[in-house]
């Protein structure tokens, strides 16, 4: 799987979205330093927030093979200035995460996203679960498989009907 470094201000949900994707609990955590998991790099928002430490930013990119800029739903503002992605060497995408509070405005938050760059953006909600699987679909690379196309499979082999093979999958597709 290609490997995906978060970058957004401080409570934009890159934690959550971590916790998301690789299926734990989600859980309050402060990101105090970089984190590198085996398909996510979490940054602290701080690095973003300040200019003593964005440079650090740049030196962590070089770990990954997609950046993903966060954008909270309910954010009255952008920190990403206009045609930010063409300075970075690597493929860059817009996530706009909590799309499911009651306050959210997601095509606000995708809009600027795109004025950064950003072509490919996704929507998702940490809590609901809504848009993870898409970003996991993203990073697939050729080899990888995935919970959900793990479930499709042995569902084949035991020779189940289709419609306990597609309730099964929705589920995990839903992770």
């Amino acid at each position: 799987m290609r490997k995906i470094m978060f970058i957004g201000r401080s409570e934009a949900g890159k934690t959550t979205l971590t916790q998301a994707m690789k299926g734990n609990t989600i859980t309050y955590h402060k990101t105090q330093y970089v984190n590198h998991f085996d398909a996510i790099i979490d940054t602290p928002g701080e690095y973003l927030q300040s200019k003593n430490l964005i440079s650090a930013l740049a030196v962590f990119t070089a770990e990954a093979d997609v950046i993903g800029l966060l954008m909270d739903a309910t954010e009255p503002f952008s920190l990403y200035s206009p045609n930010l992605t063409p300075v970075c060497n690597r493929e860059v995408v817009g996530v706009v995460t909590k799309i499911d509070h009651w306050a959210a405005q997601p095509e606000q938050a995708a809009a600027w996203l795109s004025l950064a760059g950003c072509e490919k953006i996704f929507y998702t909600s940490a809590y609901t679960g809504e848009g993870i699987a898409d970003i996991l679909s993203y990073l697939k690379e050729e080899r990888d498989v995935l919970p959900w196309e793990e479930v499709k499979a042995q569902y084949d082999e035991l020779g189940f009907g289709e419609g306990e093979k597609e309730k099964d999958a929705v589920r995990f597709h839903n992770i």
